[in-house]
This record gives structure tokens, sequence and C-alpha cells, in this order.
């Protein structure tokens, strides 16, 4: 093939010579053979280095849930289905489709559908409305991030969920429900870790952990002792009990607060039993978190008052 520029030469020359001194219509014609030679080229071209996409992609791709969480590590279905037939990661990294459709893929595939752990988004926060104390009233946007820029929200513990539901609002698989006492409830069985309200939060209060992970802290408060349940009655007062009762180096105090160490064996429910607020709770499969037998008994229903000026 002769070199484009020469082409273009070429093709002007002939134009000129056909069209003689008439210099609009030289243009007008020079620029229509340019886009011809260019749309040929590119044809050409893509005749040339197309590379023909793996035939199972599609099929594959139609039995994801299409839900483009990114839960998978991918930014949605269709390049998950992409990395599965290039057999960069097995089908069990789906976290929201059933065990029958990813079988159904392991089967188009001809591979295993892989033992991957179920993740799911939990709350370091257990200071509802009915037993953390609001220091003053908000007026104005109703989000948690648009309360937070006023004096960090108004709340009594400065590290507690403002109670607004911007995660509520982000997930898109209605996995987060705000419950009476304005606390988000994450349902396991519904997340797929997307991550939307770890970034909504601004607080940081919401992490991603495999479900494996039983044993919680549901609390952020750095304070130090008992004065911190004046204002949250649930909050972790650093007395240390349950880092003392864990066996292993399993939960250490770090900034007054207690701290699991998941690389450790962690599946130590006698680790809550005497927490005294019940800030570290155990996720019961079927009945969620759990608090031990010596954390104090909640009975308020109605939201705390402002504390007093």
């Amino acid at each position: 093939m002769l070199n484009f520029e020469y082409q273009i030469a070429v093709f002007t020359r002939w134009c000129i010579s056909r069209i003689g001194d008439r210099p609009m219509l030289v243009a007008v014609v020079t620029l229509g053979g340019l886009t011809f030679l260019i749309a040929t080229a590119l044809v050409v071209a893509q005749s040339r280095l197309r590379v023909d996409e793996d035939p199972r992609i599609e099929p594959v791709y139609e039995l994801l849930p299409h839900t483009d969480c990114g839960a998978c590590g991918y930014p949605g279905c269709r390049a998950f289905a992409e990395a599965l037939a290039a057999a960069e990661v097995p089908p069990g990294k789906c976290t929201v489709g059933t065990e029958e459709e990813k079988q159904a893929i392991a089967d188009i595939l001809s591979v295993d559908v892989g033992n991957v752990e179920k993740v799911v988004a939990r709350l370091a926060c257990a200071g509802g409305a009915n037993v953390a104390r609001m220091h003053a009233f908000y007026e104005g946007l109703d989000s948690c991030r648009g309360a937070a820029l006023v004096a960090g929200g108004g709340k009594g513990c400065f590290w507690g969920c403002l109670g607004y539901g911007d995660c509520e609002a982000v997930c898109d698989v209605d996995a987060i429900i705000m419950s009476q006492d304005k606390l988000p409830v994450v349902i396991e069985d519904l997340c797929t870790a997307c991550g939307d309200c770890v970034d909504a939060c601004p607080k940081d209060l919401f992490t991603l952990h495999p479900v494996s992970h039983r044993l919680w802290v549901a609390c952020k408060n750095l304070e130090f002792g008992d004065p911190i349940l004046a204002d949250c009655e649930v909050a972790c007062t650093a007395c240390a009990k349950c880092a003392k009762d864990a066996t292993g180096g399993l939960i250490n105090m770090q900034d007054n607060l207690a701290v699991v160490d998941y690389t450790r064996s962690h599946d130590q429910r006698h680790a809550i039993d005497r927490c005294p607020t019940g800030a570290i709770v155990w996720f019961d499969k079927d009945q969620g978190p759990q608090k031990g037998p010596a954390a104090r008994k909640v009975f308020r229903t109605s939201v705390r008052h402002v504390a007093p000026t």
C-alpha cells in the first residue's frame, strides 16, 4: 500500500486538475476524498487487527446478576464475565449470584465454582437514638455528611453514627435499613460488599469483613473510662475485660479501644461475656448481634434528650 500522505497529495492534485481554479469546490472534494480514505483505512485496520471475542463470555454474562456492584473486584458484570472466561477468577468470586447460577457458569467454563467466603459490611456503632445523647439539634440538609460539617453533627459521642441514613440511600440492593432508633442495620443475605456505604459514611463507621468475623467491636469511641457513658450507654470504656478473656492475643487495646486481630483464631464467643456495656458483640447467623450476659439491659425506647446547657 502506498504511503497515506502520498495518496492524499496525489488525490488533491487530481482534484485541482479536474476542477480547475475553483478553491471552494476543490476544498469540498478534497475533504470528501480524505474522509473516504480515512474510513477505508479504518475498515482495513479493523479487519486485520480484530480479535474474536470468546464465545463463552455472553452466556456467562447472562447468568450473572447484572447488579454491577463491584464486589467481585471488577467494574461490572461484563468485565467479570470476561475475567471468568480468561480463567482469572473462579465463579464463586461473585457474592451476589445464587449457587445454581455459579454452578451453571462453572459448567460452561469447565472449572470449579471456587470456595469464596461472602463479605459483608459491618457497622462499628451501636449508639442508636435511645441510648446515645445529642448535644444539639441539627437543622439543614437531611444527611449525615451535611450534619457532620456542622460541629461534627451534634452527637455527644463524636465518633457515633448520626442516623440520617446516607448509607441506606446509597445501597442499591436494599441491604441496609434504618431502625426505629436511627441506626443502620445490615441484612447480611442481601449485602454484596460493594463498599458504597463505606464511602458514604462521614464517620468511617463501615468496613467490609468476611461473614466468619463474628466477633465484632460495635464502637469507635476513643475516650477512656465511664464518663463516655453519659453520652452513650453502649460505648466501649476501655475496661479491657474482653482483651483479658480472649486467648492468643486476639484482642488488644489501641487508643482506648478494643481491636480484634482477625489473623488469629477468632472463634471466641466467650470474649463478649464480661463486657459491661455490650460494646463488643457476637454476630449470630440467625439472630444478629448478641451481647454478653454482663451487659447492662437497655429498656429505653424513646430518644434521649439533649444535654442541658
